[in-house]
């Protein structure tokens, strides 16, 4: 079971398919929707501000999700937050898509399928139009996302929402063996690629 903690009367809401590492940790007014992955160590901290998180989302390992106070921070259904970005008081939309190490300032709108990249700092009360590729610190947007692209980043997000239902399946605790078995078995192939590989391939 996760870290969870009431905090002024509220109690996060995690719904039974939603997935929640036990290391990560929920604190206060957050909601999160059905399908979600919430990978370990992310801190998802309602204290001050709601935190809400949208059906089939995923806030992978290390993010940190907080607001101001009386503020939310919002990622809607889909959204696809990489490991370790940071996001204060702003609102994901639909099906985007924030890289790596990325941070996303207070008052930012990031439009729907909109792809924020690695390590890219989003300033304060920054509007981004949908489908809009965004890097660099300070970020700006550079250019549309090609449909190659949203279809690149759906197909990922559909990788974790079937990695939320394998982790509440059989995500077990375990002792580490001493050594590797004589027939440990590879893991499986997945037709993911970095995005780099996808920008290649035919729509």
């Amino acid at each position: 079971m996760a870290n969870c903690y009431s905090f002024k009367g509220f109690v996060p809401v995690v719904p039974e398919d939603t997935f929640v590492h036990p290391q990560a940790v929920l604190i206060g007014n957050v909601v999160l929707g059905h399908g979600c992955y919430i990978g370990p160590g992310a801190s998802l901290r309602g204290d001050f501000g709601k935190i809400e998180i949208g059906d089939g989302a995923n806030i992978q390992d290390n993010c940190i999700i907080h607001s101001f106070p009386g503020r939310a921070a919002v990622v809607e259904t889909d959204g696809h937050i990489g490991h370790g970005a940071i996001l204060h008081g702003c609102i994901v939309g639909r099906n985007a898509l924030v890289g790596m190490n990325a941070v996303i300032m207070d008052g930012v709108e990031l439009g729907a399928e909109s792809i924020v990249g690695a390590q890219a700092f989003v300033r304060g009360e920054m509007v981004i139009p949908p489908r809009s590729m965004v890097v660099g610190s300070p970020a700006k947007v550079i250019r549309a996302v090609t449909e190659n692209e949203v279809a690149w980043k759906t197909r990922g997000t559909a990788e974790y929402q079937e990695l939320a239902r394998a982790c509440l399946a059989g995500l077990t605790p375990v002792e580490p063996l001493k050594a590797v078995e004589a027939d440990r078995p590879d893991v499986e192939p997945s037709d993911i690629v970095p995005l780099q590989e996808a920008r290649e391939k035919p729509t």
